[in-house]
C-alpha cells in the first residue's frame, strides 16, 4: 500500500519523501520556483477557491465545517480518481502544503481521505 506522509513546502526536500506533490492552489509566499522541489502540483484537488477563502476568514471557528465541505467537495471530484490513478505506482508519496498550521490545513484532510479510498480499495 502507498505510504502517504506530509510536509511543509519550506521543508527541505529528502530522499525517504518519494513522490512530492504540492497541494496548494496558491503559490507558497516567499517560495521561489528554483528552490521548490516538487514532481506535481496538484491544483485539482484542493479546496475550492471560495471554501479556501472562507476558511481564512476564521480558521478556529471554521475548522470542523470547512473539514466536512472539503471532503464533500473531494467526494464528488472526478480529479481525485485521476489523482489516485497518478500515485498508485509510488511507494511514497509527500503531500507539500504551506499552511502554518500543522493541525488545521487541508492536506491533513486531503491525506485522511487519500488514505481511507487506498485501504478500501485495498479491502475490496
Amino acid at each position: 500500500m502507498i505510504k502517504i506522509q506530509l510536509k511543509r513546502v519550506y521543508q527541505a526536500p529528502e530522499a525517504s519523501d518519494g513522490f512530492r506533490v504540492f497541494v496548494d492552489r496558491l503559490w507558497p509566499r516567499g517560495m521561489r520556483k528554483a528552490a521548490f522541489s516538487y514532481d506535481l502540483w496538484a491544483k485539482e484537488i484542493t479546496p475550492s477557491s471560495s471554501l479556501r477563502q472562507w476558511f481564512h476568514e476564521d480558521p478556529d471557528n471554521h475548522w470542523d465545517l470547512f473539514s466536512a465541505l472539503y471532503k464533500k467537495e473531494l467526494n464528488s471530484s472526478p480529479a481525485v480518481s485521476q489523482f489516485l490513478a497518478t500515485i498508485k505506482s509510488y511507494p511514497v508519496v509527500t503531500l507539500l502544503y504551506a499552511s502554518k498550521s500543522p493541525d488545521h490545513n487541508h492536506a491533513m484532510l486531503l491525506k485522511e481521505f487519500l488514505d481511507e479510498k487506498l485501504k478500501a480499495e485495498t479491502a475490496s
